[in-house]
């Protein structure tokens, strides 16, 4: 029940951060946060990550649902023995429902952080979200398999037995 939680409050922070970027900012809008470094540019999205595949809402619909279908099957197999790997999948699950309402309601996404010292697309809260839980993943597992080859008696590179 906590990764839900987890999910839940990352899922609302997503939403208000969005809505308040909606509400008070124009699209184009730009207000620095540190500046520099980054600041609030307020746009929209009707792609994916770097805005590809601009305007294909109901392929993103659809592939996004079956996703979250499989977080949640994957989150109730491993909640109990796999607590980092479930809090990764919970801050998946997050952001990428956070997406998904906002495609499925307006069919767009509201995105809206920008680095300003290097040349990247806007982002929004539910993509550092997706983010950080895929990383987290990443870091599950290169820990699961350095468990494993110490379980077999080989050693990870550069370690010696003596």
């Amino acid at each position: 029940m906590r990764y839900y939680v987890i999910t839940a409050i990352a899922l609302i922070a997503d939403q208000i951060i969005k809505w308040s970027v909606a509400a008070y900012m124009d699209i184009g809008q730009r207000i620095p946060l540190i500046p520099g470094f980054i600041q609030l540019t307020s746009i929209r999205n009707r792609g994916a990550a770097f805005g590809i595949l601009q305007n294909q809402r109901l392929f993103f619909i659809v592939i996004t649902a079956v996703v979250l279908v499989g977080i949640v099957i994957y989150l109730r197999k491993t909640y109990r023995e796999q607590k980092f790997l479930s809090c990764a999948l919970a801050l998946i699950l997050a952001g990428a429902l956070g997406n998904f309402v906002d495609r499925a309601r307006n069919g767009e996404v509201v995105d809206m952080l920008e680095f300003t010292f290097i040349n990247y697309p806007v982002f929004n809260a539910a993509d550092v979200f997706i983010v950080t839980g895929v990383i987290m993943v990443m870091i599950d597992t290169i820990r699961q398999s350095v468990k494993e080859k110490a379980g077999t008696g080989t050693m990870p590179p550069g370690q010696s037995a003596e």
